[in-house]
């Protein structure tokens, strides 16, 4: 079978690099189209990925606009040539006209509710949408639910094994308080208008985390001068590591908030919308606390976050919530696996 899979962001090359490699195993020919977007393309490199490139990320309604449009014209000689049987991406216009278009078969990942332009766009033109039970919305006969996060396809144990080498390389050591931040661009279409943390808000909240330990920062944006200083040093398919062992995280990706949630690290998650998956990971394992009010979230996240790192014990009961959610959430790769396998021998309704 021949599949073409999607990379618009460097989360996807974490979702679907498992899959990739064991797709291959199995014999099946894939084909890796990239969007440039941050690090994707560098993290693709460092896998040892073959990919065609199709574009830089854009931001704001107009440079997204005239992406999607750069994007069907690159694609439709793409999947011309290649001919796949399934194409595989998260949410994309650009990628699901061109296959309904071309009427190839379609399978297309969703976590984030808030993503309504998007969601509007490829969902009248997709053959199947996977999502998590977690998610709250339902599309009817063809959206598919499963027991997982999108982070399970490569945190989940039978793929991700700790490295403390790796905190050891940077100055740190397994038993170090230490806080990890990570702040977004807000250039996405369904974050128009959104802006996040203030400067202020950042200032305050690392001042205020350095009397604990350590303070990393991993940022979208570059730094303005006075947070610099806190930039993390780590190449970025290392950055799971410094998160197993971080005493917490703090972030405005929700993406970065379940990766520590699965690897049994606390988190606050600060954006206005919230996910569906962020949400049962504070009420059902209690790994990490959601603020969506952009006139508060600074201050109280900040008070959830200095009253978490006032537990002596916080790493541990980290640990053991993870053993919980691990129990209860299954290998996402192994599903899409079986999902994509099941389509090809006609067992999907």
């Amino acid at each position: 079978m021949k599949i073409l899979i999607n990379i618009g962001h460097p989360a996807h090359v974490h979702l679907f690099k498992n899959l990739i490699w064991k797709l291959q195993n199995k014999g099946h020919i894939i084909k890796i189209v990239a969007r440039n977007k941050e690090v994707s393309c560098k993290l693709l490199d460092k896998y040892g990925f073959e990919y065609v490139f199709i574009s830089d990320a854009q931001s704001g309604l107009f440079g997204l606009s005239m992406e999607m449009v750069q994007r069907v014209l690159k694609f439709f000689p793409i999947l011309k040539q290649f001919d796949p049987d399934i194409v595989l991406s998260l949410m994309d216009p650009s990628l699901a006209i061109t296959a309904k278009v071309l009427r190839k078969k379609s399978i297309y990942l969703e976590d984030a509710e808030n993503a309504k332009i998007t969601s509007k766009l490829t969902l009248p033109l997709t053959d199947y949408i996977l999502t998590s039970t977690s998610y709250k919305k339902d599309y009817g006969s063809n959206h598919i639910k499963h027991m997982s996060y999108h982070q399970l396809a490569y945190l989940h144990p039978n793929y991700f094994t700790p490295d403390p080498q790796i905190l050891r390389n940077i100055g740190l050591n397994e038993n170090e308080t230490f806080i990890v931040l990570r702040f977004v661009s807000w250039g996405s279409n369904h974050d128009i208008g959104h802006k996040g943390l203030t400067l202020n808000d950042k200032i305050m909240i690392v001042e205020s985390f350095k009397k604990y330990g350590k303070v990393f920062i991993s940022s979208e944006n570059m730094l303005p001068l006075e947070l610099e200083s806190y930039k993390i040093s780590l190449s970025p398919e290392k950055i799971h590591h410094l998160l197993y062992y971080a005493t917490l995280l703090y972030s405005e990706s929700g993406t970065m908030a379940s990766e520590a949630a699965v690897l049994g690290t606390h988190a606050i998650f600060c954006d206005y919308a919230g996910r569906g998956y962020t949400d049962e990971q504070e009420e059902k394992y209690n790994l990490v606390f959601n603020f969506h009010d952009e006139k508060t979230m600074g201050q109280k996240s900040l008070e959830k976050a200095l009253k978490l790192l006032e537990n002596q014990n916080l790493k541990l009961e980290g640990k053991e919530k993870r053993i919980k959610l691990l129990n209860e959430k299954i290998d996402l790769t192994q599903f899409m696996v079986d999902f994509i396998e099941q389509i090809d021998k006609q067992q999907i309704r």
